[in-house]
């Protein structure tokens, strides 16, 4: 398998002091007439300040409902059933925000202030009938001591951080009346209007071309670097994930079935999903008419979940009597932490 990245893997220096958020165990069901939809199944994950981390599946796999579970913004009929998202805020206080209030002061006071999120749609998040810039002063008004001149006044600023022309001009505008980019920008500017500790990003390129692609991933480094934010980034595309990544987690049904940092993951995958996904990336210098290897199969219907190990029945190292029988649970192997039978150690680790 050709790398995507040429780098060694002592390149991407240790998180420096605890997370911003720190997941443990959580899970997010669905309670459908059918049935038991387990979106999130026990995720452990970490977001750090000044680091970006890549969330990597495939469509369905828990990537977008895991996000809106750090901001209790996941539809009825789902909720958070267990586990823990503690946020370190700025004055080193804790919020538990998996076991605050819908709508509690404490929720209110993180949500868009110091987490906020990029959704996948702007056409869709975006008030259809209310001008681009109320949107965006409204966050201002909301969580900063500001007037409402001192807060158009930034708005437009941020625009102009964003790169939207005339930005004066499409502070008056409808989303209607902009492309899919300046959109796209809108929603970024409204995002980081007060300056959030985590920004998350779900497939914030989706739908773009490759140069709009381009400037918005500039445009959120930049501004991570500025702000020393954390990023949360949700994405199929590897080479993005290769290209701004210091962390990687593999998610599969509801599941983090590896993670590690980017080179780690790159350069020495270890479980066998990661690795089909590494090995369907076309690569410069293939043979021209060279099929890409493809994932056998499909991912199993969310009410139907196998026994045992979930990627089992598209896998091609299954252990009988072992694989269809036990889960696996993330364990230490290499510089990844890997949920898979073939590197079973007697005890696991402390991932």
């Amino acid at each position: 398998m050709t790398p995507l990245i040429h780098m060694p893997i002592d390149a991407i220096a240790k998180p420096e002091g605890p997370p911003l958020v720190e997941m443990r165990g959580l899970k997010t069901h669905f309670f459908t007439d059918d049935g038991v939809v387990k979106a999130v199944e026990g995720v452990d994950l970490d977001v750090y300040a000044n680091r970006t981390l890549c969330i990597l599946g495939e469509s369905g796999c828990g990537k977008s409902i895991m996000a809106r579970s750090i901001l209790r913004i996941v539809d009825a009929p789902g909720r958070i059933v267990e586990g823990s998202i503690i946020y370190r805020a700025e004055d080193g206080r804790t919020v538990n925000l998996a076991e605050a209030r819908p709508g509690s002061k404490a929720l209110r006071e993180v949500r868009g202030q110091d987490i906020a999120m990029i959704f996948q749609e702007p056409m869709s998040s975006l008030g259809p009938i209310t001008k681009i810039g109320k949107q965006i002063i409204e966050a201002l008004l909301l969580h900063r001591n500001m007037s409402k001149a001192e807060a158009k006044e930034a708005a437009i600023e941020m625009l102009v951080k964003v790169g939207i022309p005339k930005p004066a001009e499409r502070f008056e505008a409808y989303p209607f009346e902009l492309s899919g980019g300046m959109r796209q920008r809108a929603m970024i500017a409204m995002a980081l209007s007060c300056q959030p500790r985590l920004l998350i990003a779900d497939e914030p390129t989706t739908a773009l071309d490759v140069t709009t692609q381009a400037q918005i991933l500039d445009l959120i480094a930049e501004l991570q670097e500025e702000l020393s934010m954390g990023v949360m980034l949700i994405t199929h595309d590897l080479g993005v994930v290769a290209e701004v990544a210091e962390d990687v987690a593999v998610m599969y049904m509801g599941r983090v079935v590896e993670k590690g940092d980017v080179y780690s993951i790159f350069e020495n995958p270890q479980h066998p999903y990661t690795q089909a996904l590494l090995e369907s990336v076309p690569h410069i210098g293939g043979t021209r008419r060279a099929r890409l290897p493809a994932i056998r199969g499909m991912v199993p219907h969310p009410l139907a979940r196998p026994s045992g190990c979930p990627f089992r029945t598209r896998c091609d190292h299954v252990i009988a009597g072992v694989c269809d029988v036990t889960e696996p649970e993330l364990q230490k192997v290499g510089d990844s932490a890997v949920a898979c039978h073939l590197h079973s150690t007697t005890e696991a680790a402390d991932v």
